[in-house]
């Protein structure tokens, strides 16, 4: 038995072959050896702990990539101190407006982080954030940077950056009335139970089934809201985006850039249609009660804030006051937060609304009742009427509107005028005050005294030898002399 063992023929031994191999290595190398094996054991126990962590959390991930995103469910406690705008240029090019509504911002909340997000360095952002050291995104930066509507862009921006950081996204041309202390009202909620907060901006669902103003009619404002990070309805929300918009292009055949939308189209695709269903989308996900649905029914006339789901929803003064609409009052509210300037919303010009050629735009009535409905039914009879009668109206709408067009112009040119007459007249008299000044310095400098009773303090005017309080005998007119003789007899 020993020799078939040991025979060259026969299968060595686990203690021959071991001592073959430790005869062959360096006896330094055979003194280290347990070393090395600890290490490797050591690190791949390291490794499966970390395996194991990662695949227990929830992810939410493309189904094309396997890079976790990691979830902020009950992580997160507080909103990130962050004040996130976006605008062409950044602050240190900013026209006095944007200055002055970026300075709300941070003079009312000095201990925020405020950054602006610009056409030059958005991209860098997308892909620093969504690229392979961040959430491991390309398809999401990829399609970024093919996209060239720019309020798709800027649309597509807040939601990723209130995904990555979270902190409160507001638009350039909105000023804060209050400071962010109290968008939470901190007698009535606990941070802690509240991973977003938005407001009411259009609530009219009386008109839920108009076949223009219908999709428009309920929806939260998304020119102002808070999130905290990496909430999955922001990357719900952008994942709907891109799959709705690639739609659009294989539809009109065309690449992602040389899409055209309407402005309805960017309303319920990106705006805040599309920022609405998915609120409300993810509320119907977490609501507390399986068997009652989340419908706009909960916000409809929402006299005080309420938390759904997690999500903190502010009345239609808070974010959206002054719209002359959904009962939203005024600016001088207790619980109005911001204001809206609109002007930086001029995006609308490239993406126009539908008009009816005769009565043109049913937006144009801003919600009152009267008006939408004297436009549905102008619309209506024209489509009843004859070809000969429809081009009749055209004709004489087109008419109305250009003579209202050329009366807004020479109210326009005729207010011009006037603040360039103002202007003027105000040059001009400056042009003669300061002329008087360097003529009297002037003077001055050559010693020639002003006129006037006395050149200084003291002195009388040359030739003026009388005394002040000397008497004179001679009567100063007829009254005095006839005085003095009647006084002598």
């Amino acid at each position: 038995m020993i020799a078939k063992l040991t025979s060259p023929l026969g299968s060595p031994t686990l203690a021959a072959t071991t001592a073959q191999l430790r005869n062959r290595l360096p006896a330094q190398f055979r003194r280290g050896l347990p070393l090395y094996v600890a290490v490797v054991v050591f690190l791949i126990f390291i490794f499966n702990i970390n395996l194991f962590q990662a695949t227990s959390q929830q992810t939410l991930v493309h189904p094309q990539y396997s890079t976790k995103v990691p979830s902020s469910r009950g992580a997160r406690s507080t909103f990130p101190n962050k004040i996130w705008q976006t605008w062409k240029v950044g602050p240190l090019a900013f026209e006095q407006r944007d200055l002055d509504t970026a300075r709300s911002w941070t003079k009312k909340n000095p201990d925020w982080r405020y950054e602006v997000l610009t056409d030059g360095n958005d991209l860098r952002y997308v892909e620093w954030h969504y690229g392979p050291e961040g959430f491991n995104r390309p398809d999401i930066v990829q399609f970024y940077g093919n996209v060239k509507a720019a309020i798709v862009k800027a649309d597509l921006l807040r939601y990723l950056v209130m995904y990555a950081e979270g902190g409160i996204y507001a638009d350039i041309d909105v000023e804060a009335l209050k400071p962010l202390s109290k968008f939470i009202p901190s007698d009535r909620y606990d941070v802690k139970d509240i991973d977003m907060v938005v407001g009411v901006e259009i609530d009219e669902p009386d008109w839920k089934d108009h076949p223009i103003l219908g999709p428009k009619s309920r929806s939260f404002c998304q020119w102002t809201f808070m999130c905290k990070p990496q909430l999955p309805v922001m990357m719900k929300l952008v994942e709907q985006i891109m799959t709705w918009l690639n739609g659009v292009a294989e539809e009109q055949g065309v690449d992602l850039a040389a899409v055209e939308l309407s402005f309805d189209q960017i309303i319920s695709g990106t705006g805040p249609s599309a920022f609405t269903n998915a609120i409300l989308a993810q509320m119907n996900l977490q609501k507390e009660s399986p068997n009652q649905e989340v419908t706009w029914d909960l916000f409809h006339d929402l006299s005080e804030s309420k938390v759904i789901s997690r999500v903190l929803v502010l009345t239609v003064e808070a974010f959206a006051a002054g719209q002359g609409h959904s009962d939203s009052g005024n600016h001088e509210a207790r619980a109005a937060l911001v204001r809206h300037h609109y002007h930086a919303s001029n995006w609308p010009s490239r993406h126009p609304r539908y008009s009816h050629r005769a009565y043109g735009e049913v937006e144009k009535c801003n919600w009152n009742d009267e008006c939408v409905h004297r436009w549905d039914r102008n619309v209506a009879a024209f489509e009843k009427m004859t070809v000969e009668e429809q081009n009749r109206i055209v004709e004489e709408k087109e008419r109305e509107r250009k003579e209202a067009e050329d009366k807004k112009k020479k109210e326009k040119d005729e207010t011009e005028r006037r603040k360039k007459v103002a202007a003027e007249a105000i040059r001009k008299q400056k042009e003669e005050d300061e002329a008087a000044r360097k003529k009297k310095e002037e003077e001055e400098k050559e010693g020639v005294k002003p006129e006037g009773p006395e050149t200084q303090e003291g002195e009388k005017p040359k030739g003026d030898d009388k005394p002040d309080d000397k008497p004179t005998d001679k009567p100063a007119n007829e009254a005095d002399k006839k005085d003095e003789e009647e006084k002598k007899s």
